[in-house]
């Protein structure tokens, strides 16, 4: 389609500029064959060159290098920054904000940080971004002495920490079943008056589901549902997914028929959620229940549907638990506030009268 739009503006006699071979670009990444899309992403940034009024800017680069760190390619985003480098235009924030992002997302630290050095180098100061960043991507590998000292870091520059911030780093202390330095974190981010959100929330039910301490996030839940108007569908799905990963099948049905009776209408996401769950416990009268009520709300499950719950079988009811290592073991240290994980969502909302399943 994007092929198409772009042969029928030039049929019309329209000539493309930098803007439209960017958003040429930026369709082709968005296809579902990578390979074959970054190769034809290269193609037009070549042909760009080739023409004064198509110069590639920053923009070009940034889209560029950013789906090059996606895809792992670190060859190629050497070679984009070395063009980069000799070109007329100049790196900005979001150059180096996004190809951190991408390598930190795929786990590939030494990469990320030598991006980071290179920032540093061509004196770019980090933003709040980057911070982020750094400190979501050190605790999904649970580095968390590296993500506690960029908080460090953090406090000591101009910028502020954000919601994201402290979310991330409840989220990934709890995922190594750190409850203590978790906790610790949601203290300081009450010390230095940030009021925690729903996101916020939806963290701490993950992170107690995690260390095994589901009437905690229960009780976080119920605190969440009495104290908002509406209530986010992914605060409910949480509770749900916690009460699953803890192996407490009924109760999360429990949950989800109180909140029906109420008025709730579940999506599909809740479903797919339960269903997944039930199938990895071979519990058929859940299962069978479960589709029922799909059936009787109007949702056909499609292919996708079923191969996740089928990924399910031949697998252990609850994943093994990741041990902390060794350099997250000590007792909260007064600096190690936290990290980040979007604080915003479009999921559905979902009224309190709907919702409050006591």
């Amino acid at each position: 389609m994007a092929m198409w739009l772009f042969s029928q503006m030039r049929n019309s006699g329209c000539k493309p500029d930098t803007s439209v071979y960017n958003s040429l670009i930026g369709a082709h990444l968005h296809s579902r064959d990578k390979s074959k899309a970054l190769a034809k992403a290269l193609g037009y940034f070549e042909k760009m060159k080739c023409i004064e009024r198509c110069q590639p800017t920053i923009v070009t680069y940034n889209i560029l290098l950013r789906a090059f760190a996606q895809a792992g390619d670190t060859k190629q985003v050497d070679l984009l920054f070395k063009d980069l480098d000799e070109s007329v235009v100049s790196p900005d924030i979001y150059t180096y904000n996004g190809v951190i992002d991408a390598y930190g997302k795929n786990g590939m630290i030494k990469e990320m940080e030598s991006v980071l050095q290179r920032m540093k180098s061509k004196q770019c100061r980090p933003d709040v971004i980057t911070f982020n960043i750094l400190i979501d991507s050190y605790g999904r590998k649970q580095l968390f002495d590296k993500m506690e000292q960029v908080f460090k870091s953090l406090q000591r520059s101009k910028e502020r920490p954000t919601h994201p911030t402290f979310n991330s780093m409840i989220t990934n202390y709890g995922k190594a079943r750190l409850r203590e330095k978790a906790e610790y974190v949601l203290d300081k981010m009450q010390e230095l008056g940030y009021k925690p959100n729903y996101v916020t929330q939806e963290c701490l039910i993950m992170m107690y589901a995690h260390c095994d301490c589901v009437s905690r996030a229960r009780q976080v839940f119920d605190e969440l549902v009495s104290s908002q108007n509406n209530v986010s569908l992914s605060s409910l799905n949480a509770m749900l997914e916690a009460y699953c990963m803890n192996g407490l099948h009924v109760e999360a049905d429990r949950l989800l028929d109180t909140a029906i009776q109420k008025g709730f209408i579940p999506s599909g996401s809740t479903y797919k959620l339960l269903y997944k769950a039930y199938t990895k416990a071979n519990n058929k009268d859940l299962v069978q229940q479960l589709l029922k009520r799909m059936n009787k709300q109007g949702i056909v499950p499609n292919k996708k549907f079923f191969l996740d719950a089928l990924e399910a079988f031949g697998t252990s009811e609850r994943k093994p638990r990741t041990l902390p290592s060794a350099n997250s073991a000590g007792e909260p240290s007064t600096d190690s506030v936290a990290n980040s994980e979007t604080a915003t969502s479009s999921q559905p909302k979902l009224s309190v009268s709907q919702a409050a399943v006591r």
